[in-house]
């Protein structure tokens, strides 16, 4: 479905823009651009929804990005949108711009059910808080899409309802755990998604699809009515395709929320009022560490090149070191499985959810409801978390992990003092062929290998592309800055984004 050049015509005349080019179908327009035909009237949202939806049902038989859609409601949400614009009323950006849900984020009326057995046909009886704030911006919820059960995993293969296809091969995987998030996006299925990111489950699946992901600082986001995997490391953030959508969207999600206690205020309110101002002067850390080990050449060549193409644009960079980054990814493993062994008790088949049918006794109705209903990644999961919880462990274990947690935090802090942004790779690879790392529990966890430090520091991570690789796949690069840096972020990627468009 494409746009005449009238109405294109139209729209930048009202919006002052001319980079929306008149044989793009709206399935491949950006966020801003969408947004700006809709403020001019220039096409409706039940035009751009229905462009959307059978967008969905032509590609959803291959790629498999969403769990549940919502057809019926995401008419009657643009419906309402059209008739509030034809009333007159000023609608905020993002109204009438179609998105995906990650599955572990609780929508009212919509089945959640974190891609587990344990939740299949859940209905929530009430919105996360990020539900409220896309509602207050009349954004079209099209649907859930899919993920690794309880977000544990790195490809989106270890869901209970089925496996997502990277949309750009769909050999290869989209990444995990918010693969279908991603996915829906490439594949244009959704003007943007939101997904969550424990250890890289935003960045690595947008490094995999060639999209722009953001990390917020821990806090700046609500997690009331998200699902929990790991409290302290969980948040949730947008994926997008291009960095002022992703700016535009983290606008509608930031703000300090009563009904979440790590919830804080963010500084700035408007991410895109500075996107502009380049990178001349800024100080780049480049750790030597990311730069060994595993990392494919293609990568380790793209993330140098984009280095120095930094310098070009005005920013300096120089290499640092991380000494304890090789401990970031095992102290993540022991953190993440502990909090996810104490969060998941509370599915017993008593509440809610999965419920055994044969049992004795109370004994066994929990341990055959949890066998049943839990996939193997997530009962891997559990049992380490209960394993380095233990009196006989825990000082081994999650106590030395928490105490390298410090130590980390103390390294990326000495680091801020002097530098305003590091930039690293996102994953050691690009996305890789289905079932390659089935039966290998341990190899997808190097996935998280550069992303899992700002997790464990709470500081703000984005990935973007900047480049491919020998095969034709995306490779993204990594930029992470101190708490509350989400405008420099965005300044930085920005900066980069634009000047390879124009071939600088």
């Amino acid at each position: 479905m494409s746009i005449d050049d009238k109405k294109i015509s139209k729209a930048e005349n009202v919006a002052g823009k001319t980079n929306v080019r008149s044989t793009e179908p709206i399935t491949e327009m950006t966020v801003s651009q969408l947004s700006r035909l809709l403020q001019a009237r220039s096409i409706t949202s039940v035009e751009v929804v229905d462009a959307y939806l059978k967008e969905i049902s032509l590609k959803e038989p291959d790629v498999h990005s969403y769990i549940t859609i919502t057809a019926e409601l995401a008419r009657k949400q643009a419906e309402k949108v059209d008739k509030l614009r034809a009333a007159g009323q000023q609608l905020p950006a993002l109204a009438g711009i179609p998105a995906g849900i990650k599955d572990n984020i609780c929508t009212a009326g919509i089945p959640t059910t974190c891609a587990s057995k344990m939740l299949e046909g859940f209905v929530p009886p009430y919105n996360a808080t990020v539900m409220e704030k896309l509602a207050a911006q009349h954004v079209i919820i099209v649907g859930k899409t899919n993920m690794d059960e309880f977000a544990m995993g790195s490809t989106t293969e270890n869901s209970y309802f089925k496996k997502t296809r990277n949309p750009l091969d769909l050999d290869r995987v989209p990444g995990g755990s918010s693969g279908g998030s991603s996915a829906a996006v490439a594949a244009n299925e959704a003007a943007f998604t939101l997904g969550t990111d424990t250890g890289g489950s935003i960045r690595q699946p947008a490094s995999f699809c060639g999209l722009v992901g953001m990390k917020p600082t821990y806090g700046t986001v609500s997690r009331y009515g998200l699902v929990a995997f790991a409290s302290s490391l969980d948040q949730i953030g947008p994926l997008t395709k291009d960095v002022r959508d992703s700016a535009l969207v983290l606008n509608a999600l930031i703000g300090q929320d009563s009904l979440d206690s790590t919830s804080v205020a963010h500084p700035d309110s408007d991410f895109t009022s500075d996107i502009e101002g380049g990178v001349n002067g800024l100080r780049i850390a480049l750790p030597k560490e990311y730069l060994s080990g595993g990392l494919s050449d293609d990568v380790r060549e793209a993330v140098l090149n984009a280095t120095k193409h930094y310098e070009k644009l005005g920013a300096h960079v120089e290499e640092v070191s991380l000494p304890n980054l090789k401990y970031a990814l095992p102290a993540y493993c022991v953190i993440s499985s502990a909090e996810a062994s104490s969060n998941l008790a509370r599915f017993d088949g008593v509440k809610y959810g999965y419920c055994a049918q044969d049992y004795e006794d109370i004994d066994q109705l929990y341990k055959k409801t949890r066998s049943e209903g839990f996939g193997r990644e997530v009962k891997r999961r559990i049992m380490l978390g209960n394993f380095v919880l233990s009196a006989d462990n825990y000082d081994a274990y999650y106590k030395k992990a928490m105490q390298v947690r410090t130590l980390i935090i103390k390294d990326l802090n000495t680091i801020f003092d002097r530098f305003d942004l590091i930039i690293s790779p996102v994953s050691p690879t690009t996305a890789y062929k289905l079932r390659d790392k089935v039966g290998t529990p341990l190899e997808p966890y190097q996935d998280n290998l550069y992303t899992v430090p700002a997790n464990i520091a709470g500081i703000p991570s984005l990935s973007i592309p900047c480049g491919k690789d020998s095969q034709g796949m995306p490779i993204g690069m990594q930029l992470a800055g101190k708490a509350f840096s989400e405008a420099t972020l965005y300044r930085a990627a920005y900066a980069y984004e634009q000047s390879m468009k124009g071939g600088k």
